[in-house]
């Protein structure tokens, strides 16, 4: 029943205007399917060419299917059957930037991509600072693919591709790192280990190929399995990118173990700029929201105290400290002093 309104001893009924700017998928028109924007001015670039072997040239047609917050008209909570993986980048204002890029990559356990708490959310988030942001659609364990090499790819793509466009974008090249979420940090992790093992693989023909997919930095948020945990002894490498790590404790106690087991990695081979908060209090997928006041809800300000600590809020082209030490490191690492 539509809500009443009382005026003037009169009652009225009151019905509430239709929502308008509701997104929705791009329509099949038989060629690669185009990814629409989740938030408005975004940029969207496919992560391969539509001949890559990378695809599935069956598939690579099919629109996405967005899953709309039920309470919230306009709001895209998820997106599944994604063919044609991609990022959204959203660039900030000339007079603010900083050059630094984050790649946001949410979670969904690789069945959904929660595009809107862990990744939407951000953009605007990152832009007072002065970050530019790009949202990464990846494909899913649902639709068919493997996490641990069609997503992880994905990400590891991505990095290349903002690194490779990085002057039209007025993004800084030494300044691109990527943040996951959940199961979008089970592909953040390999991408801060496995960067080099994914550029010899992808050399030759690959019209990125001359371009690094190494982040400069990364975050993880509460993740799922890392390397680390699949293989204790998987190699640290001697460039490993500075890390945040941050999980709620005894709430999400698993996703918290796999935390500790990147940190406890990069910890024992002295990685410069470690730094994990693991709260007391939180539940999973908390993404930025501040439920009745857990701090957990704040980290996202850790992860700014951490990032300017590093140098990357600095203006475009001035060296990070993350660059220094991440120099200074892989040098001893490769020569180290005689004792």
């Amino acid at each position: 029943m539509a809500p009443r309104v009382v005026l003037a001893g009169v009652l009225l009924a009151f019905q509430l205007p239709a929502a308008q700017g509701i997104p929705a998928p791009g329509p099949a028109t038989g060629g690669p399917y185009a990814p629409q924007v989740i938030v408005p001015g975004g940029i969207v670039m496919a992560l391969f060419p539509p001949d890559s072997p990378f695809l599935k040239k069956e598939r690579i047609a099919e629109p996405e299917v967005y899953n709309m917050q039920a309470s919230v008209p306009g709001r895209i909570q998820s997106i599944v059957n994604i063919h044609n993986p991609s990022i959204e980048i959203h660039p900030v204002d000339k007079g603010i930037n900083t050059g630094a890029l984050v790649i946001l990559v949410p979670g969904g356990g690789h069945n959904t991509l929660n595009v809107g708490s862990e990744g939407a959310d951000f953009v605007h988030f990152f832009y007072n600072y002065g970050v530019n942001t790009a949202i990464l659609r990846n494909r899913l364990r649902k639709d068919g693919y493997n996490a641990q090499t069609d997503a992880v790819y994905d990400a590891q793509q991505a990095i290349r591709l903002v690194r490779a466009h990085a002057a039209e974008l007025g993004i800084d090249p030494h300044k691109i790192g990527i943040v996951g979420f959940s199961a979008g940090a089970e592909l953040a992790a390999p991408a801060a280990v496995q960067f080099e093992a994914f550029d010899k693989a992808n050399g030759g023909s690959d019209p990125l190929a001359s371009v690094s997919s190494r982040p400069d930095f990364v975050g993880l948020v509460y993740p799922g399995p890392t390397p680390f945990a699949r293989d204790p002894k998987t190699p640290v490498p001697a460039e490993a990118p500075p890390t945040f790590i941050v999980c709620a404790g005894s709430g999400d106690a698993q996703h918290a173990i796999w935390a500790d087991d990147y940190f406890h990695a990069f910890l024992a081979a002295r990685v410069p700029n470690l730094e994990m908060h693991i709260y007391g209090n939180g539940v999973h997928g908390n993404g930025m929201k501040d439920r009745s006041g857990e701090p957990l809800g704040t980290w996202h300000e850790r992860f700014i105290d951490w990032f300017r600590d590093l140098g990357f809020l600095q203006k475009p082209g001035v060296e990070t400290k993350a660059a220094r030490d991440v120099a200074a490191y892989a040098a001893q690492r490769k020569h180290p002093a005689k004792s």
